[in-house]
């Protein structure tokens, strides 16, 4: 790479990411900025409850006590500057706590605060008038526990720029953290849609810390050791290209595939994928092995965004319960499916007695037995951990399931082991409620000790049409002569996740010939049918000609998703190893170079 570049380098994907992480990047990772993501949606909800019981809760306190508290000598001594999305619902408690840290630590850094994102106290203006959820068109919840809206980069842009040298948000996008650095390096402006779209896509690739550099990668085995797993760094050009790496002498891995795979990661339509600042088209983009675990990016291009910010809702619908049971010896899954449906049936019958009505949901899983596979599976194990989940409206219903369930241990199959866990405890359901709010709407402030600072942010919205409407993808080719039979991770690499309720599986064809038989007979009606066993809505699929990819949309997939699944895989973190197991039909001449991959 030629000219200035910034070296970004991500330490969490989530709450709870480890705590070797940021050591290691501000010690090995020679990074201009620190960036770290602690939200998801369910998150919110915690950070809520959180917050009311403790005015100063409410904040991912890991990044103070963990992430900040061993290093903040060391950011201060080379400069590092840190953006994070911390401070969840209550961002001024945790820069007051960080503040502490500083003070007493007895170095010299800015702490800056974005606010605008929570709109909790909205919530009766949104009821009123009419809000409905954006997929399902469902009615906003009587009482809910969070509502924020996804802020984008420029806030983040407008405080470094006021001199801080710590910047915490709450809700923003996530891959806001590293574009907002990147927008103010390089003087990004708002037309500037090629790069802002780079920059999201930097972002993006580095969001979930190591899933880029061998985390969950389908080729496992050549990932060798996990152990000390290098954390991304992304060295960025002003056009927005860069280079992927990692800090020297950690494991992991950085090759085409682990890099393809994080780009295809829940990103929905990737001729439209939406963003504060930008609406990216990443159809197009390369990537290419430049040297060892160095992968180079680029070919991003930008649309114009939206008027609108996604505002995420959380609210609790009910309660839930699950139960584990050990069961094994021959015949272990159906002992293990009569034994649930003994303890439904049992349980349904006391209800009954004290009328207090069915369960509202019911699910049965025999870990072990292949159930994510459905039809496709294969059901021989002689071990199995039977779940049963349950929903119901009455927390007395689900104290009756939890006493009931012990009894199996005694009364019911042979084989039976033990509990996992011990007597399960019912708890909330969580459900996410998502809607548009009009960014004019939304006034966004930046925080620098005693003083806020209004946002300039542009809130016209210009996006017409996706470009996966244009796009032309590598042409259908149906197999001529003989074949033989393999299955799709033989072709191809896969990674997968969730939106709200809906499924993401992306394809990677391992070699570019291989796409047009992928294309033949990976379709939508086929994964559809793949997948009839949990999919409940049609299945969408989007090209990426750029590294020879399709991404699946799979509606309806996940049981509510997240917290108000009873789905063992409620994120789709699997579906990609479902789909990977199809078997299609290839030129026979290929057997030996598959054999030989």
């Amino acid at each position: 790479m030629s000219g200035r570049t910034v070296r970004i380098g991500c330490s969490s994907g989530f709450w709870g990411d480890s705590a070797m992480a940021a050591p290691q990047l501000v010690r090995g990772g020679n990074i201009d900025y620190l960036v770290s993501d602690y939200l998801a949606e369910v998150t919110m909800s915690i950070l809520a409850k959180a917050q009311a019981k403790r005015p100063d809760a409410g904040y991912a306190t890991d990044f103070v006590a963990v992430t900040m508290a061993g290093l903040l000598r060391d950011i201060a001594a080379q400069g590092i500057k840190v953006v994070t999305n911390a401070g969840g619902i209550n961002p001024l408690a945790c820069r007051d706590a960080l503040q502490t840290l500083i003070d007493e630590a007895g170095v010299a850094l800015t702490v800056a605060v974005v606010l605008g994102d929570n709109l909790t106290g909205r919530a009766d203006e949104f009821r009123a008038t009419g809000v409905r959820e954006m997929f399902s068109g469902a009615a906003f919840p009587v009482e809910i526990m969070s509502a924020n809206a996804y802020l984008g980069g420029r806030p983040i842009a407008d405080a470094l720029a006021r001199g801080a040298d710590i910047v915490i948000t709450g809700r923003c996008v996530d891959s806001a953290v590293t574009l907002g650095p990147l927008m103010h390096e390089f003087a990004w402006r708002d037309e500037d849609l090629d790069q802002l779209a780079a920059g999201t896509l930097a972002g993006h690739i580095i969001e979930c810390g190591p899933q880029c550099t061998g985390g969950l990668f389908t080729d496992w085995r050549r990932v060798g050791n996990w152990e000390n797993i290098g954390y991304p760094v992304v060295e960025v050009s002003a056009d927005g290209s860069f280079v992927l790496s990692k800090p020297p002498r950690t494991d992991g891995l950085i090759c085409f595939g682990s890099v393809a795979e994080q780009l295809v990661y829940e990103i929905g339509d990737p001729g439209a994928y939406f963003c504060p600042d930008v609406t990216c088209d990443f159809t197009q983009v390369e990537m290419a092995e430049v040297g060892e675990n160095l992968v180079r990016v680029s070919g991003a291009r930008g649309l114009p965004p939206t008027s609108t910010y996604k505002v995420s809702t959380t609210y609790s619908d009910g309660y839930r319960n699950q139960a584990l049971l050990v069961i094994g010896g021959a015949e272990a899954a159906a002992k293990a499916r009569a034994t649930a449906e003994t303890v439904l049936a049992r349980t349904r019958k006391m209800f009954a007695a004290r009328n207090l009505g069915d369960y509202s949901e019911t699910r049965i899983e025999c870990v072990g037995a292949e159930d994510m596979f459905g039809a496709a599976g294969n059901d021989s194990s002689r071990e199995v951990v039977m779940k049963l989940a349950v929903r119901h409206d009455s927390i007395e219903a689900l104290n009756i399931f939890a006493r009931e369930f012990a009894p199996a241990g005694t009364s019911m199959s042979p084989g039976t082991m033990g509990f996992g866990g011990g007597r399960p405890s019912p708890g909330p359901v969580v459900r996410m409620f998502s809607f548009l709010v009009e960014k004019a709407e939304v006034p966004v402030t930046i925080a620098l000790g005693d003083q806020q600072f209004p946002c300039d942010l542009p809130t016209r919205g210009g996006f017409t049409a996706s470009a996966s409407l244009t796009t032309q993808p590598v042409a259908a080719q149906p197999v001529q002569g003989e074949t033989v039979s393999v299955p799709l991770i033989k072709l191809c690499y896969g990674r997968s996740g969730d939106k709200g309720n809906n499924a993401n599986v992306g394809l990677i064809a391992r070699r570019a010939h291989y796409l047009p038989v992928l294309r033949a007979q990976v379709t939508e009606e086929r994964v559809q049918a793949h997948f009839a066993h949990v999919c409940r809505g049609e299945v969408q699929r989007f090209d990426l000609p750029g590294i020879g990819g399709m991404n699946f949309v799979l509606h309806q997939a996940l049981g509510g998703g997240g917290m108000a699944s009873l789905h063992t895989d409620n994120l789709a973190k699997a579906y990609a190893q479902v789909l990977l197991a199809m078997q299609i039909e290839v030129p026979a001449a290929w057997a030996a170079e598959l054999d030989a991959a």
